[in-house]
């Protein structure tokens, strides 16, 4: 039987090898899936009008083509930033519209986020985002719409995706642990361009609290969206059987 498959549209080249790493994780676990990811090229910076022409519907019409044949069950636009700069009804719109384009369920990055923190009952959270400031601020409003609110968010202000694949496990540890706050339920780090899936269990433990990145909710919603709903605790707690405790 052929293993499932869920197709990722990727921008540009960063941490992509993170969805390799999650597909033998899963594996490992016990579920045989593939996670193939299809490239799309913008120009490369965390500035608005060029996150609007990165996830416009030509460009994700386009990886859909890239990915057809892999006939995936499902499709992810693995992009925070190009997904939440177009606002809470705008991504939804961006979305039906890859979906339509590629002939099956699709969803994004910044709707995995809503999507994960309202599966784990999270309402409170710290953001420790890669993006400059006017960029992150749009993420803090785009989880508002879902009725998350951000009590504490740090902006380490990088320009460009290419330089944020380029951190180290230590710098990722060090922007999540040093942006913390006593008030939130989970921390989240928005960035698919930054390598975090071989980090989220000593992050969770160091932090004693669940931690949410880009490319693990990504993958995870992915699975969902084709009908999975997978257990495999090297992900994360999001990947945990059943719901982690989240205290209220």
């Amino acid at each position: 039987m052929r293993a499932p498959t869920i197709g990722f549209i990727y921008p540009d080249h960063a941490a992509e090898d993170d969805y390799p790493l999650a597909a033998t994780e899963l594996g490992a676990a016990g579920l045989d899936v593939e996670l193939p990811v299809a490239h799309i090229y913008g120009t490369d910076l965390h500035a608005i009008p060029e996150l609007l022409d990165l996830g416009s519907p030509d460009k994700l019409r386009h990886g859909a083509d890239l990915l057809a044949p892999h006939r995936p069950a499902a499709v992810v636009w693995a992009c925070t930033s190009g997904s939440f700069v177009y606002g809470p009804r705008g991504a939804r719109d961006q979305v039906q519209a890859l979906a339509r384009a590629a002939g099956v369920p699709a969803t994004s990055t910044s709707l995995a986020f809503a999507d994960a923190t309202r599966h784990l009952g999270v309402r409170t959270v710290a953001v420790a985002a890669s993006y400059p400031d006017e960029v992150a601020e749009l993420f803090v409003e785009f989880l508002a719409d879902a009725g998350v609110e951000v009590v504490s968010l740090s902006s380490a202000g990088i320009d460009t995706a290419a330089e944020v694949g380029t951190m180290t496990a230590a710098e990722v540890r060090k922007l999540a642990e040093s942006n913390d706050h006593p008030d939130a339920q989970a921390i989240l780090v928005p960035d698919t361009a930054m390598h975090t899936l071989a980090v989220l269990p000593e992050l969770e433990t160091a932090l004693g609290k669940t931690v949410l990145t880009a490319n693990q909710v990504t993958i995870w919603a992915g699975l969902r969206l084709a009908g999975l709903t997978p257990t495999c605790p090297a992900l994360g707690s999001l990947f945990a059987e059943g719901r982690p405790h989240v205290d209220r």
